[in-house]
């Protein structure tokens, strides 16, 4: 049994209720979303990175199912639970939610962030959210990766093993 997860918000209503709160408070909001399996040094960076543009730091995390459904179906390696508490640990995450489609679209266009933090690979792609956020003259921000960081690297050099 894993300890109490005081940073996982329960749904998309308690999360737009903080973050109103928060830009009552005058505060910038960033988001960034991902899988998180098998969290890693380019995690870690991209997340301070991302905590760095604002005042709090959203992490929309992949759920199970959502995982399996963009990637392979042995996916994720790490159960949704377990990836949500382990980015709790990390000073640079103030709140994470969990949600089940393919992409956050959904979640960005209802919370509407300051600033929207994807990394540097969605350079020239589609961005979920992105229309939202040009909507509401708000920023998308891309990070430069960390050279050879990634659960993929880290699963293949395991099954080498």
């Amino acid at each position: 049994m894993l300890p109490i997860n005081n940073k996982l918000v329960k749904n998309i209503a308690e999360l737009k209720a903080l973050c109103l709160d928060y830009k009552n408070k005058n505060k910038k909001v960033v988001l960034t979303n991902g899988c998180f399996d098998i969290l890693h040094s380019g995690h870690a960076y991209i997340l301070e990175k991302s905590k760095e543009l604002g005042d709090v730091l959203i992490v929309a995390l992949n759920s199970d199912v959502s995982i399996k459904n963009i990637k392979q179906k042995n996916r994720p390696i790490i159960e949704e639970q377990d990836r949500a508490y382990m980015l709790s640990c990390l000073i640079s995450v103030d709140h994470i939610i969990i949600f089940n489609e393919e992409t956050p679209e959904k979640l960005i266009c209802e919370i509407i962030p300051d600033i929207l933090v994807k990394g540097s690979d969605y350079k020239e792609k589609k961005i979920a959210g992105e229309e939202c956020m040009k909507k509401n003259n708000k920023k998308i921000i891309l990070i430069d990766l960390l050279e050879s960081k990634s659960t993929s690297s880290i699963i293949n050099k395991i099954s080498e093993t």
